[in-house]
């Protein structure tokens, strides 16, 4: 079944621009990410942030390279993400409490790792970096068999109910995929306090999908 609908396509004569500003967005993301790692941290030799930033960011660059080439569309659907590009008041909040509960694994993860409030074995940390890349994994299967798997709940002319690859097996893939890497991401950070940021995510994805379900049927 189809979880994320689409958005209007830009005509092909503004596809440059498209691909343009993935590539920009995501490099300030992972910035943006760096920095939320180690200032909380106060420290650069946080050796399991610099790997989660290369194994986040080197799975998010494998999948715009794949969009860059196969789907455009769907790559500029991407792009369209956060509460403000929800049209509904209830899913603008909840992609608020989500980004702020989001901001929170990565934050208290750090400050785990500041004050050694845990301490993890290595081989549970790889476990984690593991993770991160079999949710990003079912992610890009997902984009695969869905070129309307978009950021935001929309509807889109042409959108049609999918049930095969990943869809065969859960009905929202996407939301399953990215629920295994926010659960790889503290453990790959060596923490055990992320966890309850990620239960914060839990109950925000779940708060998001049972609104969507009802915003899919009203449509």
């Amino acid at each position: 079944m189809i979880v994320d609908a689409g958005s209007p396509v830009a005509h092909p004569s503004g596809m440059t621009d498209v691909v343009a500003n993935a590539w920009r967005g995501l490099a300030q993301f992972l910035v943006a990410l760096a920095l939320c790692l180690m200032l909380p941290a106060w420290s650069l030799r946080y050796r399991e942030a610099w790997v989660y930033v290369v194994v986040f960011g080197s799975c998010c660059v494998a999948i715009t390279l794949y969009l860059q080439r196969h789907d455009l569309a769907l790559l500029q659907r991407r792009l369209a993400a956060g509460p403000a590009a929800e049209r509904e008041p209830r899913q603008q909040v909840i992609q608020l409490l989500a980004s702020v509960a989001f901001l929170a694994l990565f934050v208290l993860s750090a400050l785990d790792h500041r004050f050694r409030w845990t301490t993890l074995p290595l081989a549970t940390v790889i476990a984690g970096e593991a993770l991160v890349m079999l949710g990003f994994l079912v992610i890009f299967f997902t984009f695969r068999e869905n070129s309307y798997a978009a950021g935001n709940i929309t509807t889109a002319e042409g959108q049609h109910v999918v049930s095969s690859g990943p869809y065969a097996i859960v009905r929202h893939p996407m939301y399953a995929g990215a629920l295994i890497m926010l659960l790889g991401t503290p453990l790959a950070l060596g923490s055990l306090w992320g966890l309850v940021a990620f239960g914060a995510l839990v109950v925000v994805i779940v708060l998001r999908l049972l609104d969507e379900e009802r915003l899919i049927e009203v449509r």
